[in-house]
């Protein structure tokens, strides 16, 4: 199993991003969770065979219609203790 996290930045609060990272995590069976961090970008979490892992990377730079990604950073990460994939609360919300 892989496991990598992912930092998205852009337009990406506000816009629906998380909710379609969930859908396509979930459609490729993957593990883990989504937030927004303070400083605009959003944080992904996901788990899952190396190359279902690879096709969300490629589908983070797409993102929903009113989305605009500039980067996608991604590193090694620990697998989450959960299965499923989750959005997480953001404390400021």
């Amino acid at each position: 199993m892989a496991a990598k996290s992912f930092i998205v930045q852009g337009r990406v609060q506000g816009v629906g991003f998380r909710y379609f990272v969930v859908r396509e995590a979930q459609a490729l069976g993957l593990a883990g969770w989504v937030r927004n961090l303070p400083d605009g970008s959003v944080e992904v979490l996901a788990a899952g065979e190396a190359g279902l892992v690879a096709a969300l990377e490629g589908r983070l730079w797409h993102g929903p219609p009113h989305a605009r990604v500039n980067e996608v950073v991604g590193s090694e990460a620990e697998a989450p203790a959960t299965a499923g994939f989750r959005v997480l609360p953001t404390p400021w919300e």
